[in-house]
């Protein structure tokens, strides 16, 4: 009895011990504390776990077999690191320069491997079409001819080959990514081609960050115009009771968002809500978030982070017979273009009693400062760019995203652009 009690112990001792550890050093004066460690499903990072420094290292410890994609973000910083785990240890190496990341150094054997990998296929796409037209210029017996018939030569060859029993992650997303996404016109595929993929292949799927773009693939083949007889077909094939076509589903909802094809949006939103089987993860997620910003929704609170001319709390605190909420950022250029025209219109919106709420994806604090220091409406950024709380709250996916709530914080209206804001409220 002793001995089964000692076995049991080990056992359990060994359970609680990382499958593999995610490792990150950074110089000492990076000035960051926390560190967000991503796992991915589809499109979607899902939070695995958080970490504080200690000796200007990470270190996480992850309890579970995982292959896939990862990511890394310093919420203080900003930053943004992603790499692969083929459920091995994982080191890395960052060079920063004013609390900025500069560049990574893959210290484990899988992403070295990786990274190489994808330099030698962005360069044999952008660099090499060019290098052949200049060599007709240049002699072959020239010294610069010479460089150039060798490196012409050099990414003109496959890359080096990948051992699929050795990294059987870097093998299956190199393998279908030169299948089903690569530029070359030679390599054709047909919709059951990847209707076939999306439905055999293994859990790798979902990590691989391939999902998305091969759906956008699949809608795209052979200029196809029956949208949703093809959708439907794809639907049929993998089943949306499983958690691959629940999944699947999900993803085709927010492309249909991001593209703004609305009535296909609606058919299959509608469809995942109106399943009767139990829903995974994912598409419940994507079903919450587009619930939450429904027409006659009440539209979710946010609690203000530094707001800028007011001093109410939360966006429930401000109190207005109408609020107009804009989803915007700096570096937008169709922010540029759209919020001058409602500034111009400010006063007349105000004496409505229509307030504006600013909530900006920013990511630089000195470009949004910069920015809303002529905009003289209610103003509030988290500062995390694309990683707010904001994108997944309010399903955004572009800006500026616009949003009309009643003195109740009741969406009546979810206007496109500007000019549809202006006209709502009855302003030229």
């Amino acid at each position: 009895m002793k001995k089964i009690y000692i076995l049991s112990a080990v056992l359990s001792a060994f359970s609680l011990q990382a499958q593999f550890t995610v490792t990150v050093q950074t110089p000492a004066d990076f000035k960051e504390q926390d560190a967000i460690l991503y796992t991915l499903n589809g499109s979607k990072d899902i939070i695995a776990s958080k970490e504080q420094v200690k000796n200007n290292v990470w270190t996480f410890k992850y309890p579970k077999n995982y292959s896939g994609m990862m990511k890394i973000y310093f919420p203080t910083t900003n930053n943004s690191i992603s790499f692969i785990s083929e459920n091995k240890n994982v080191s890395i190496k960052l060079e920063t320069q004013d609390n900025k990341v500069k560049n990574i150094v893959y210290q484990d054997e899988s992403n070295d491997l990786m990274s190489k990998l994808q330099e030698g296929s962005q360069k044999k796409e952008l660099i090499l079409p060019a290098l052949t037209q200049i060599k007709e210029y240049y002699k072959d017996n020239t010294d610069f001819g010479k460089a150039l018939k060798t490196e012409i030569s050099r990414l003109s060859g496959g890359l080096n080959s990948v051992d699929q029993a050795q990294h059987p992650f870097i093998y299956y997303y190199n393998t279908n990514y030169s299948k089903f996404l690569s530029a070359d016109n030679s390599k054709k595929v047909t919709q059951e081609d990847i209707a076939n993929f999306l439905d055999k292949s293994n859990d790798l799927l979902e990590t691989s960050s391939l999902l998305r773009p091969i759906l956008v693939a699949y809608l795209n083949t052979g200029g196809n115009t029956n949208v949703g007889a093809s959708v439907d077909k794809l639907l049929d094939t993998l089943k949306v009771e499983t958690p691959r076509g629940q999944t699947v589903l999900s993803e085709l909802i927010d492309i249909f968002d991001v593209y703004d094809m609305n009535e296909f949006k609606d058919k299959y939103l509608g469809l995942a809500k109106n399943l009767k089987c139990t829903i995974n993860d994912r598409l419940a997620s994507t079903i919450k978030s587009n619930t939450n910003v429904e027409i006659g929704a009440t539209f979710p609170n946010n609690k203000f982070q530094s707001p800028l001319n007011t001093t109410a709390k939360s966006l429930y605190d401000v109190k207005a017979d109408k609020k107009v909420i804009v989803f915007w950022s700096s570096t937008c250029s169709h922010c540029e273009s759209e919020l001058p025209k409602l500034l111009e219109k400010y006063n007349d919106l105000k004496a409505k009693n229509i307030q504006i709420v600013g909530l900006s994806l920013d990511t630089d604090k000195d470009s949004y400062s910069k920015k809303i220091s002529v905009f003289p409406w209610i103003n509030d950024s988290e500062l995390k760019g694309w990683n707010s709380s904001y994108v997944d709250t309010y399903n955004v996916h572009a800006t500026p995203t616009y949003f009309i709530l009643d003195a109740n914080n009741k969406i009546i209206s979810k206007p496109d652009h500007v000019g549809d804001v202006l006209e709502y409220f009855k302003i030229k």
